[in-house]
């Protein structure tokens, strides 16, 4: 792997980048301290590891997931949910395996890792946040997201400023870069975890004259100690920049995150195996989270024939299902003859509109209603897997 050296020195920096195998030239950016925005002899960009992409011999398709926190808790449970549960003998080892899936092992590793090392090629699939791969993966065309939107995880990278002071009438980011205060002899200063998509960010929202520092957690608190003026970090529900009188401003979300599947294109393409894994776990996913708060809601419903019954349905525009009703015949026998006076109708209702539904069907003649959860809902074909054979060219 690359080891990566970074030097904030006075005046310069200086970013020594070796190799085992070989090293790469040394760069000067003109800052005080910290990347800066208006430097005029480099782009503005902060360096977070060159990655030397190489081949490999192993046979086995490779996934990587978080290996601490609500996010690693959330990825094995929706694993769980598509009947994918991982087998750890030991929860010590950073390695596991899916029974359902042979040849795939999981490897648990902190989710920036897991971008480097996909970017690597050390891992051919991996789930993380969207935050995660745009920073490290810093625009990577080897890097395919692959379902971008696994439902959990959701946060905001936003960036935020003092309520107070000289920021109270302040409450855009065209508002911010116009303002007169940020010069070279007095930048913007702005603490952050994030210093690719925060600078690089800031310049394409035309802030010229910023300088950037680097800090992990309570970053709430450093407009208040008066060594940044603005902070960028992820916002979950906003409460505690409130709770600490900063605000969020229009134009200021630098990107809406979730839990994604992530995967190298190259192991797509050349790696034995790991397309195929790939489509079955897009597939589970994808039926899992469509049925997600999905419910079968059955009925018995008297009728002349099943054109009636179902014009009666689809006249309530909550009951048409998927497609529409599923509707049959009931056949009982009455005064020694088979008849089907009555039909059973079988519909999927969101959760969010099951009562209505229910009130609604009982009003037009439905009765015995039965309701379940749903688990899948399988399409003819998931429409991810045909954007993913179009973005790879297949």
């Amino acid at each position: 792997m690359t080891a990566i050296q970074t030097f904030f020195l006075q005046g310069s920096v200086s970013t020594l980048l070796s190799s085992q195998s070989s090293v790469t030239s040394c760069r000067k950016v003109s800052v005080k301290f910290t990347v800066s925005c208006c430097s005029a002899t480099s782009p503005l960009a902060v360096v977070n590891g060159n990655v030397e992409k190489r081949p490999s011999d192993r046979t086995e398709v490779r996934i990587g997931l978080p290996s601490k926190g609500r996010m690693a808790a959330d990825s094995l449970d929706l694993l769980k949910d598509c009947q994918l549960s991982v087998r750890q003998v030991n929860p010590r080892q950073y390695v596991a395996e899916i029974p359902q899936i042979p040849n795939l092992e999981v490897w648990f590793q902190r989710p920036k890792d897991i971008v480097r090392k996909l970017v690597a090629g050390d891992l051919d699939l991996g789930i993380v946040g969207l935050d995660t791969v745009c920073e490290y993966g810093q625009g990577d065309e080897d890097l395919i997201i692959v379902h971008d939107a696994l439902e959990y995880g959701d946060c905001r990278l936003s960036l935020a400023i003092p309520k107070y002071g000289i920021f109270e009438n302040v409450n855009s980011m065209k508002e911010l870069a116009e303002m007169p205060q940020w010069t070279p002899e007095r930048p913007l200063r702005v603490a952050t975890g994030f210093t690719y998509m925060g600078p690089k960010f800031m310049k394409e929202n035309g802030l010229k004259h910023v300088t950037f520092s680097t800090a992990d957690g309570a970053l709430e608190a450093a407009p208040a100690m008066g060594i940044a003026d603005a902070i960028v970090d992820l916002v979950s529900s906003g409460t505690t920049l409130r709770e600490n009188n900063l605000k969020e401003i229009e134009g200021g979300v630098i990107v809406q995150s979730q839990a994604v599947l992530v995967a190298g294109r190259k192991s797509l393409m050349q790696r034995k195996g790991a397309l195929d894994i790939t489509h079955e776990m897009l597939e589970r996913l994808e039926a899992h989270l469509r049925a997600v708060g999905q419910f079968t809601v059955t009925a018995n419903m008297r009728g002349s024939s099943a054109e009636e019954v179902a014009e009666r349905i689809l006249s309530q525009t909550s009951l048409s299902g998927l497609q529409g009703p599923t509707i049959s015949p009931v056949f009982c026998k009455h005064d020694g003859r088979v008849t089907a006076n009555y039909f059973a109708i079988v519909i999927c209702v969101p959760k969010k509109a099951l009562y209505k539904s229910v009130q609604q069907l009982r009003a037009i003649g439905g009765s015995g209603v039965l309701i379940s959860p749903l688990t899948y809902i399988f399409d003819e074909e998931t429409p991810r897997w045909r954007q993913l054979l179009s973005t790879l060219g297949l």
